[in-house]
């Protein structure tokens, strides 16, 4: 009897098992939902506080939910583009058509009369270009590239206004350039904090792509630091992956909050569209070049009138060079301030006023900090002994001014 009973049992529980499979299989929402275990929240840290010891009162929803122990996720970054949108311009450049004129045809009575008055003086205009305004009174940056070369430009603003615009002051070494409009009371950015920013935070670029009028894009940064691009002179740039294309140069990469944190300068493509790598220049180098034109009109840098070659492993090995960072002299020029100094062709740079070089960049770089008329002392590894040499500092020539 009671091996009839477990007989009996055991068949009613393979068939309440086969029931269950084969209704979670094919009607699971016949099946009562499992309830799900409650998550503990998140520990994060809380907003810091102001100087008054207090949590802030307008900080922005994501840093309350993180101090109320939860993450939000943000739909929107709305209120970041409206910030930025606001102070960022395009920019329009014309150029006198000069092409006829340098037509080695162009002097000859017969052609002219039939060409010159149609090709002579027709005016070029181009409209691929940004700019973002960094004071309520007018002044506004952009590349270099951008206004290079041009003999009138036109702002337009977010507004619709236009306004036209005068060169202060360039830079080719970084490719920044600053403007002024006679205009006040302008919705200047919020500069952030790029030597803060970190790989994967968000980005917006604003800018003005192949002329279709203003507009946002949204990415990630992808990198920090860039160097030996081959793009400018001086190079430190932010890499990323929100689309930049023609006519965003000189505009806006902003972070969650509308804050300022490049200048859009580069893209790579094979096509001439995006691709995802793109270059800003970080507002920390953008921010010191715009201070030094405004106050003066240029860009002052120190210079000691050396051509410098990376370290690299094979180098090191085919010359048997004691160590693999560091820059070597390649070239001293006459009479320079390195050559009155006694630097010869070979040293190998490694520090200046004791920090550390690491390569041609970080030597172009602290070099160029440094004042001209200063002396500064540089550390060099020559025949594999170290030798210290304090060279007094010279002022870095623009491009293109001829070297004696």
């Amino acid at each position: 009897m009671l091996k009839k009973l477990w007989l009996v049992f055991a068949q009613a529980v393979t068939i309440l098992l086969a029931l269950l499979f084969t209704f979670a299989t094919l009607r699971p929402e016949w099946l009562p939902q499992p309830l799900a275990p409650e998550r503990a929240p998140l520990s994060l840290p809380a907003p810091a506080p102001d100087s008054r010891g207090e949590p802030v009162a307008n900080a922005p929803p994501a840093a309350r939910d993180v101090a109320n122990g939860r993450l939000a996720p943000i739909l929107s970054y709305s209120e970041a583009a409206r910030r930025a949108t606001a102070a960022v311009v395009n920019i329009y450049t014309m150029k006198a058509g000069r092409a006829a004129q340098e037509h080695p045809l162009f002097g000859d009575p017969l052609f002219r009369r039939y060409f010159g008055d149609q090709l002579g003086e027709r005016p070029q205009t181009n409209s691929l270009g940004s700019g973002v305004i960094v004071s309520a009174d007018g002044y506004v940056l952009t590349n270099h590239h951008v206004v290079d070369g041009a003999d009138e430009i036109e702002v337009l603003l977010a507004d619709g206004s236009k306004a036209r615009a005068r060169v202060v002051g360039t830079d080719p070494e970084t490719d920044l350039a600053v403007l002024r409009i006679d205009m006040s009371d302008l919705p200047a950015i919020a500069f952030g904090n790029a030597e803060t920013a970190r790989v994967g935070d968000v980005v917006l670029a604003v800018g003005n792509p192949f002329g279709v009028g203003q507009t946002v894009t949204m990415g990630i940064i992808s990198a920090v630091g860039r160097t030996q691009l081959g793009i400018n002179t001086f190079e430190n740039f932010i890499q990323t992956d929100a689309a930049i294309n023609p006519g965003n140069s000189g505009g806006a990469l902003v972070d969650t909050e509308g804050r300022l944190l490049g200048i859009n300068t580069a893209i790579y493509s094979r096509s001439g569209g995006s691709l995802g790598i793109g270059f800003a220049i970080p507002t920390s180098t953008a921010r010191q070049v715009m201070d030094q034109i405004v106050a003066t009109g240029s860009v002052t840098r120190g210079y000691i009138g050396v051509e410098p070659q990376d370290v690299t492993p094979e180098l090191a090995e085919a010359f048997r060079l004691p160590r693999k960072d560091g820059a070597i002299i390649a070239g001293v020029m006459r009479n320079g301030p390195a050559d009155r100094a006694g630097v010869k062709v070979g040293d190998i740079l490694v520090q200046v006023d004791g920090e550390p070089v690491a390569n041609t960049a970080t030597m172009l770089n602290v070099i160029a900090r440094l004042e001209p008329g200063s002396t500064a002392r540089f550390r060099f590894v020559r025949d594999g002994k170290s030798v210290e040499l304090p060279i007094r500092i010279g002022k870095r020539p623009r491009p293109g001014t001829p070297r004696e």
